[in-house]
């Protein structure tokens, strides 16, 4: 069974959907994209998450924002079918089972430098509260589809508020860091001891911008008002030095030494000192840092990619219509970017499918 589903990505260019063009962002005018974008899977559920193993195995998240949500956590064959990861019982929820033992409300996948997949569950279905006991970070080994780590939050680091979102392992230093876009902190994980704590909660770079964003030229409403959607995005540069974040309803990116967030003799007011203001740039779900040491962001106002090149600036990699609410980015063993779209703006029930891009720069 392990090894079965290994995508190569010879495969999946003959698998690439045709007649994916580049349409350009509207109101501007059309130009040839110098990137290639292919659509590879497609699905009828939402998904958010999406990460991708060395071997080139993608394995999606799809939260439990509804209450018929199948899976959490699937990897997809080269079938474009979707199976429960890492076992279906994983993947099997209902308030009547141990929160701890299942994946109640999954957001985040993302694989390690030692070919892990972690799974972040912040435990937070319909976004009605987190269940008591279910905010957990899973550690699960792709050759024997075991979760071999599980790490628990209680209520002083996820908050019954907390929505946590996404995150990013380092193991040169022993540390995960994770946003929490319910109520606005960076929370940090030893991950030897397990224990976790909060940084950052409440400072402005963690705090939504309470902007209106534009999306598909519409305001994006819910219940009428624009929502407020704290930090969110998070990247860690590959030398394992900084952090990088910035809020969803927000544009501007933030970075702090990973060093300030790891000590927890270091206090809020001098880790608040640490916090570096990077720039505009975009309203961005996900971030994530290329092999080639670029810092790439999902830009869901404008449909598209940019590219931040520290101590050289920021431009548009590419926009494309199809790129509706582009989520999340995970690096490919060649270097190529996947993209998750998830459609929030669109409610729950967009006219079409949920994708899957790859995209070499």
């Amino acid at each position: 069974m392990p090894g079965r589903c290994a995508l190569s990505w010879a495969i999946i260019l003959v698998l690439s959907l045709s007649g994916i063009s580049g349409c350009g962002f509207p109101r501007l005018p059309e130009k040839k994209h110098e990137v290639q974008l292919q659509e590879f899977a497609r699905s009828d559920r939402r998904w958010t998450g999406v990460a991708v193993s060395q071997s080139g195995r993608v394995f999606v998240a799809y939260p439990r924002w509804s209450e018929d949500t199948p899976i959490s956590v699937g990897e997809l064959l080269l079938s474009g079918e979707v199976v429960p990861f890492p076992d279906p019982e994983w993947n099997r929820w209902n308030p009547g089972l141990s929160p701890a033992n299942h994946l109640v409300c999954a957001q985040s996948v993302v694989v390690d430098s030692e070919d892990f997949l972690w799974v972040l569950d912040p435990a937070n279905p319909q976004f009605q509260g987190v269940v008591y006991g279910g905010a957990k970070l899973l550690r699960v080994d792709l050759s024997t589809h075991e979760v071999v780590r599980r790490i628990l939050f209680d209520e002083s680091v996820a908050l019954p508020a907390s929505y946590l979102n996404d995150v990013r392992i380092d193991n040169r230093h022993g540390y995960a860091y994770l946003t929490d876009s319910g109520t606005g902190a960076l929370v940090v994980v030893e991950l030897a001891s397990g224990k976790a704590w909060r940084r950052l909660a409440n400072h402005r770079s963690t705090q939504s911008e309470n902007l209106s964003l534009t999306i598909g030229d519409r305001p994006w409403l819910r219940g009428g008002k624009p929502p407020r959607v704290h930090a969110d995005g998070i990247a860690l540069d590959r030398a394992g030095d900084y952090v990088y974040y910035q809020a969803l309803t927000g544009r501007t990116l933030y970075r702090i030494p990973a060093s300030l967030l790891r000590d927890p003799n270091v206090s809020e007011e001098q880790t608040a000192k640490g916090v570096e203001r990077v720039g505009v740039i975009c309203a961005a779900d996900g971030i994530e840092f290329g092999r080639d040491e670029k810092l790439y962001l999902t830009d869901i106002e404008g449909s598209g990619i940019r590219v931040y090149e520290p101590g050289k600036g920021k431009r548009i990699l590419i926009r494309d219509k199809v790129l509706s609410w582009p989520d999340s980015i995970a690096v490919a063993p060649d270097g190529s970017l996947v993209v998750s779209t998830s459609q929030i703006h669109l409610g729950d029930h967009p006219s079409g499918p949920y994708r899957l891009f790859r995209i070499k720069p």
